[in-house]
């Protein structure tokens, strides 16, 4: 089962995101694709098409009006990535800085065949913006959508494996995919196709596991480490990659390492003079063995709590919540009185703890201290409702002073 974390507490909302790229209960996904094999929707299986999400006006918004700048757009024609020089240039008075999009530059450049690659429009359009947030939310990994933009019968790139998990989801025109089984399971972001160029070629010369044509409103689940390649047919096409960077067990490996650096015999020096350029030779052996069994003690009374933490900052870090707004929120603050209304600001992680001292509250930008007496606050704002500053369980000016600590940290908003 999976069950999501949107708002810790709150009541799993149906998955409506993950829902819109794949045409299967999601429990069944979480069970029988998730990380395992491919998966196609297409367009009469899903809720709607992805239009609402991007369109071509929308890319035409974004290349020419919205004054956006490398690295946000990346171009290829077979497997070249075109220098960033060929597509940007200043915008002119009172906009000079040199790597902004010039839209004849990528009108001619994409009229040659070329694809374009417009890069994290989950912080760049709004209707993706939400979307990313909501999905990260019901899935519980970070998230990231970039669209490809790819003109008649062409292709940007060659034959690749990317190192994380993707929702191809087909927003106009139609391409052909061909994915062929992993030369790598499950790779590592440190451990790019490139790596394995000469058997990712290979794997590709075979017949494909899957040859099949993506039209407008179909979606396709592809797990890390398959390797695949794509072609327009007739029209533009274009399609939003999202990119779903999973955690692993490696994360976790990493998160206890870093926490083995207080174990004093893993930070012992080897002997002086010790031949470290031939790693088989006696004192390396014997230096190797010492640390695995140091290792290995340590781990085996480690305490869970502290690579918990780091693991979960990691990932918070990665991840952002919905938008606030500044200059309204700073207004609003200016008037706040017991009448005003809160609620925890959607898809915020927070994580809070009780010692006798009080309660400390952490979000991925925000530490809070705060009295103990804010618990029943905290419990009704991450079990989804909305919280009147005046039915606040402190004396009036406390609730006050905790509306605007928590508005002022992000954790909240006004309703």
């Amino acid at each position: 089962m999976i069950s999501s974390t949107e708002s810790r507490g709150r009541e799993a909302n149906g998955f409506p995101a993950l829902r819109r790229c794949v045409n299967i209960d999601p429990d069944s996904f979480a069970d029988e694709y998730w990380s395992r094999q491919p998966l196609l929707s297409r367009a009469d299986t899903l809720p709607q098409d992805f239009t609402d999400l991007l369109d071509l006006d929308a890319v035409d918004e974004l290349l020419s009006r919205r004054g956006v700048r490398t690295p946000f757009l990346r171009v290829a024609k077979g497997g070249v990535i075109r220098p960033a020089t060929s597509f940007t240039r200043g915008g002119g008075s009172g906009a000079e800085v040199g790597d902004q999009l010039a839209d004849d530059k990528i009108l001619d450049l994409f009229a040659d065949g070329n694809t374009l690659v417009l890069q994290g429009l989950h912080r760049l359009w709004p209707p993706l913006i939400d979307f990313a947030a909501a999905l990260r939310a019901e899935i519980a990994h970070p998230v990231q959508v970039n669209a490809y933009l790819t003109p008649r019968s062409s292709q940007g790139f060659a034959h690749h494996y990317d190192v994380h998990d993707v929702f191809v989801l087909q927003v106009c025109g139609t391409k052909r995919w061909q994915i062929h089984p992993p030369v790598l399971a499950d790779p590592l972001r440190g451990q790019p196709w490139t790596d394995r160029k000469a058997a990712v070629e290979q794997a590709s010369s075979q017949p494909p596991l899957i040859d099949t044509v993506l039209e407008p409103g179909d979606a396709l689940y592809l797990p890390r480490g398959y390797v695949h390649g794509a072609q327009a047919l007739d029209g533009v096409s274009a399609h939003l990659t999202v990119g779903v960077h999973a955690v692993t067990r490696f994360a976790i490996a990493e998160a206890l390492l870093a926490e083995a650096a207080s174990d004093p015999n893993l930070r012992t020096s080897i002997p002086l003079g010790t031949d470290l350029t031939d790693p088989e030779g006696a004192v390396v052996a014997d230096e190797i063995r010492a640390t695995i069994v140091a290792l290995g003690s340590w781990l085996e009374h480690a305490d869970i709590t502290a690579p918990g933490d780091r693991l979960r900052r990691q990932v918070w870090a990665q991840t952002r919540p919905a938008p606030i707004s500044p200059i309204r929120t700073a207004v609003a603050l200016m008037a706040l009185d017991d009448q005003s209304v809160i609620a925890l600001r959607p898809y915020l992680d927070l994580h809070w703890r009780t010692s006798r001292e009080g309660i400390r509250v952490e979000t991925a930008t925000h530490v809070l201290d705060l009295d103990v007496g804010t618990a029943s606050t905290l419990e009704a704002l991450q079990a989804g409702h909305s919280v009147r500053l005046g039915d606040i369980a402190l004396d009036p000016e406390a609730a006050l002073d905790l509306g605007r600590r928590l508005l002022r940290a992000g954790v909240v908003v006004l309703v």
